[in-house]
């Protein structure tokens, strides 16, 4: 493994990632508590059926999904998916590159 770290170029790509995976999350969150506590008074939900209201959730969840499976480490390509979270990880299991340039400011 090598001891590599990102070019500027690579590591705006993963601090983009990351700014538009956080913000989504942020975003997914808030929206399913409020359609979570008002699915009744909506009429998404009622006791028989959670139809519309699974949909919804379905529909809001998938692109945290995706966001996570695009994810590809810079230097080599390798999928790094659910190996990240709401950041990118340190880094790169198939290529040992760390993920952050090596004079990044943050």
């Amino acid at each position: 493994m090598s001891g590599q770290y990102l070019n500027s170029e690579q590591n705006e790509r993963i601090r983009r990632w990351e700014r538009v995976n956080r913000s989504y999350f942020i975003f997914a969150f808030f929206t399913l508590i409020v359609i979570l506590i008002f699915s009744s008074q909506l009429g998404l939900s009622s006791g028989e059926s959670w139809g519309p209201l699974g949909l919804l959730i379905a529909a809001i969840v998938t692109p945290i999904i995706i966001l996570q499976l695009r994810l590809a480490c810079p230097a080599c390509g390798h999928k790094i998916g659910w190996q990240a979270k709401l950041m990118a990880p340190d880094q790169c299991k198939a290529c040992g590159t760390f993920l952050r340039a090596k004079n990044a400011s943050s």
